[in-house]
């Protein structure tokens, strides 16, 4: 049995008919079609669907579809202003914060997520900050790097 769900994601609406159980990484990916979102671990620990619920971090993998309904939803395709990249895409390529690039998705959007809410923070408060991501290539340099040229560029409202 389907059941409907209305989620506002990157500022455009959506009205679909899906499985409750579907996964939010899920329906991002295969019902609407935004493959930025990344599907890792399936079990929250990796972090590379990372996805902002209505200002607040969201692994989407642990988050059913049908929980988002009413929600709005911002995906790392909706950070970027048309073709001027948000200040966080900016970093991490001025700063090489990415190897193969599976990883940067969910770190964008938690770096995002803290910089909105600690605009200037430290290396410790930065690695703090993703900790809830994995990356298997950088080392972490280069990613912590990145979040602190953008530190001061975050709109936090």
């Amino acid at each position: 049995m389907k059941q409907s769900v209305r989620v506002t994601v990157n500022g455009r609406l959506y009205e679909e008919e899906i499985e409750p159980r579907q996964l939010l990484s899920y329906f991002l990916r295969e019902t609407i079609g935004l493959t930025g979102t990344h599907i890792g671990c399936i079990v929250g620990e990796c972090g590379a669907c990372t996805v902002q619920v209505d200002g607040t971090l969201v692994k989407s993998c642990l988050m059913f579809a049908v929980q988002a309904n009413g929600k709005e939803i911002t995906t790392i395709e909706g950070l970027a202003d048309g073709d001027t990249l948000h200040p966080v895409q900016e970093a991490f390529i001025n700063n090489y914060g990415f190897q193969c690039g599976y990883c940067t998705p969910g770190m964008i959007m938690a770096a995002d997520s803290l910089l909105k809410k600690n605009p200037e923070p430290s290396e410790e408060e930065i690695r703090e900050g993703l900790a809830g991501n994995l990356c298997m290539c950088t080392g972490y340099v280069q990613i912590v790097a990145a979040v602190k040229e953008a530190a001061g560029q975050v709109d936090n409202g």
